[in-house]
């Protein structure tokens, strides 16, 4: 039988049946886990880590643990390998640790947390439960969540990734609490918070700060060696020679220069090679790689802005138009109103008032999609505030085109 056909006669020549470029292309996913060996400048880090866990296998209460630092520094990986190590050392000692990791971006409310949480550790042959999706109270779920942990698991590692983006930080001190008001009686929590924001704590309610007792551990940007050797060990998502010598070096440097985001740097070798597979090349090259930086900028913040309002597009347009194309302008909320103004009439929109244009700015600063700063403008002459892109203006730009209104504006 030939290449082009099958049992049932030739191939859809609409499809491919070759892959030149990859041999694995699972490997460049984020959340692939690669060996403890291929974890770079990390050791420090997974050892702390670990001391905070390390009770847990023997059945006891880990440490609750903040980890900080920047997209792509190695936060979120880290934490799921040593939990997962531990769970493994765990069962040596009879003693069954379950892991639950939980996108506070996507789940960020407290009755979605305790669902998703319950979920992913019930064993409904040991709970004799199930967890539904809809239907119960926050108090009922909570109520099936300590009987699950109760019946399911001597340990829970619970890995709250993106802490930051949870509207209702009660559910830290329900959590950490469980124990001492006899919520659980034969199972421990673990907790480990994951967040780019250092000052995350600081914004904690009262009631968290004095009852959620925890260790806190900063993670440092990558450097372009050690996003090279990251890359270098994902190579073999790849064929043997497909990749041209200058591709690693390169896309480690593009992903140094935007804050040593080790994400960054696997999106863009990722992404070069599916373009060069789309162009039916038979090697990957730096060209490749060039175009591939910028789709992954741009795929990046699409994500950041998904489900946003046009509204709030049309005062981030205004911001892009007031920067001139440079990246690090920093605007005030006055020039940005004046142009948002002027978009909202070219829009047909109905135009905000000036304080909610700057709740808008307020909640793109918590997207990440901008950084806001308040300044003083001097004694007796009160505060401004001041608003810069965290992205390329062009790329911005050309996301918030994608939107068939902002289109209009082009």
């Amino acid at each position: 039988m030939t290449s082009d056909e099958s049992e049932g006669g030739t191939r859809d020549p609409l499809f491919r049946y070759d892959q030149p470029i990859f041999a694995n292309e699972d490997i460049l996913k984020i959340s692939h886990l690669p060996g403890p060996d291929k974890i770079v400048g990390r050791d420090e880090h997974m050892s702390k880590v670990a001391q905070a866990l390390n009770p847990a296998i023997f059945g006891r209460e880990p440490t609750h643990l903040f980890i900080f630092g920047k997209t792509g520094s190695g936060k979120t990986l880290t934490a799921r390998l040593v939990s997962e190590r531990l769970q493994h050392e765990a069962v040596r000692e009879d003693v069954d640790v379950r892991i639950a990791v939980i996108d506070c971006g996507e789940q960020h409310t407290e009755a979605s947390v305790i669902k998703t949480l319950a979920s992913q550790v019930n064993d409904p042959s040991k709970s004799g439960m199930t967890i539904p999706e809809r239907g119960l109270s926050t108090g009922d779920y909570y109520n099936r969540l300590w009987q699950v942990l109760d019946t399911c698991s001597d340990v829970t590692i619970v890995i709250l990734d993106e802490i930051d983006m949870l509207r209702d930080d009660e559910v830290l001190r329900k959590l950490s609490r469980a124990g001492e008001n006899q919520k659980i009686v034969d199972s421990r929590i673990g907790i480990i918070g994951i967040s780019n924001k250092i000052d995350y704590p600081e914004e904690l309610t009262e009631r968290v700060k004095s009852s959620f007792a925890h260790d806190e551990l900063v993670f440092p940007s990558y450097d372009a060696n050690q996003l090279r050797e990251i890359l270098e060990n994902r190579k073999d998502a790849f064929k043997p020679s497909v990749l041209t010598d200058d591709v690693i070096p390169l896309a480690s440097a593009l992903a140094a220069q935007e804050h040593g985001d080790a994400r960054k740097a696997i999106d863009i070798l990722r992404n070069a090679g599916r373009i060069a597979r789309n162009e039916s090349a038979e090697t990957v090259t730096d060209d490749h790689v060039r175009a591939a930086k910028e789709k992954s900028e741009a795929d990046r913040f699409s994500e950041l802005l998904e489900g946003t309002a046009t509204q709030s597009k049309a005062v981030l347009y205004s911001l892009v138009l007031q920067t001139g194309g440079r990246k690090t302008a920093e605007i005030t909320t006055n020039k940005i109103y004046r142009q948002y103004l002027t978009v909202a009439d070219d829009l047909d929109m109905d135009q905000l008032s000036e304080r909610r244009v700057q709740e808008l700015l307020q909640e793109l600063d918590f997207l990440n999609v901008i950084q806001s700063e308040v300044r003083g403008r001097g004694r007796g002459q009160g505060v401004h505030g001041t608003h810069r892109l965290l992205e390329d203006p062009d790329i911005v730009k050309r996301v918030l085109l994608r939107d068939s209104r902002i289109s209009t504006l082009e």
